[in-house]
């Protein structure tokens, strides 16, 4: 018995055909295990590891699976698992940083319908949605979107709109969020604790469907999407008692280059006071693509520091993937 088979969510938290009016068991089937084992000298192999696993789910009749892009970054191999045994490897065709979506490629069949692909904008809070990990009706869950609203992450990512949603899937990592229609509505990404009410509540944040509809005819053919890149730091923040303190710096990046040190605080970029990581990045994302210099104003040990970063493009910091 495998580990994905040792544990299962309760009876009455797992969806029922009967209680749905869509074919629960294609939906289930169209989520697979994700696999994917990444180069020890990867750049992100110290935050992410160098073996991910997660879910994707199949999207199209070629058998395009999407998924969360970092469970793919710098992958060296991907294996694929369908609910009926069937492994094939995976290619990696795009990690788009401004979503956070994967693509993967399945090298083989795996006999699998995808997914119809919904809306987001239909949904609402406290709607009934069902929270799908690769394994069939064990690791299925029915929850509710418990907020419709802005994430902003510490590695420079801002998403306008995020959905939340309760209870916690444990293996949430590219796990499908399906609508009471039976179509996608967004991937897994993140486990979150969230204020309800007066208790706090774990749950997951999925990545909507919806800004995957303009790109995703971009990043199947060219494995990005079009137009400027965004400009890239290196510069992890967090908010802290209304001030953006430097937390962390991705080695060899921008900004460590430009001797920007943990436990400094942001006060302005571009000349705008920022207290926020989203205002923060969006203030950044005007002033330029990938390559702008950055003008910053620190406070360090109580002293005005001025620095100019010379921005990138984060993906030259990461490994390609390798042709099959």
């Amino acid at each position: 018995m495998t580990a994905k088979e040792e544990w299962a969510f309760p009876r009455e938290l797992q969806p029922r055909a009967g209680e749905v009016e869509f074919d629960l068991s294609a939906a289930l089937s169209a989520v697979v295990a994700l696999r994917a084992d990444v180069p020890e000298d990867a750049f992100t192999a110290s935050i992410l590891g160098t073996e991910r696993t997660g879910n994707g789910v199949v999207i199209r009749d070629d058998g395009l699976i999407l998924t969360i892009g970092y469970l793919i970054t710098e992958a060296e191999t991907i294996w694929l698992t369908a609910n009926d045994g069937s492994v094939v490897q995976g290619y990696p065709l795009a990690y788009d940083f401004t979503t956070g979506f994967g693509l993967v490629q399945p090298l083989g069949r795996l006999g699998v319908k995808p997914l119809v692909r919904g809306s987001t904008a239909l949904v609402e809070t406290d709607d009934d949605v069902i929270v799908i990990g690769h394994g069939g009706h064990a690791h299925a869950l029915k929850a509710r979107i418990i907020d419709k609203r802005e994430f902003a992450g510490y590695w420079e990512y801002v998403l306008d709109e995020a959905l939340f949603t309760a209870p916690a899937h444990p293996e949430w990592s590219g796990a499908a969020l399906v609508g009471d229609d039976g179509r996608l509505i967004g991937i897994g990404s993140l486990l979150v604790q969230e204020q309800v009410e007066e208790d706090t509540v774990h749950g997951n944040m999925f990545v909507p469907i919806d800004l995957l509809h303009p790109i995703v005819d971009d990043l199947v053919r060219q494995g990005r999407r079009s137009g400027p890149v965004r400009p890239w730091l290196g510069l992890y923040a967090a908010e802290v008692k209304e001030r953006l303190v430097v937390s962390a710096l991705a080695s060899g990046g921008p900004a460590e280059r430009a001797g920007v040190q943990p436990g400094d605080v942001v006060l302005e970029v571009g000349g705008q006071r920022v207290f926020e990581l989203a205002p923060f990045f969006r203030a950044m994302w005007r002033l330029g693509p990938a390559g702008t210099e950055v003008p910053l104003v620190l406070i360090r040990d109580g002293t005005r520091v001025d620095v100019k970063i010379r921005s990138a493009d984060r993906g030259d910091f990461l490994k390609k993937p390798r042709l099959q």
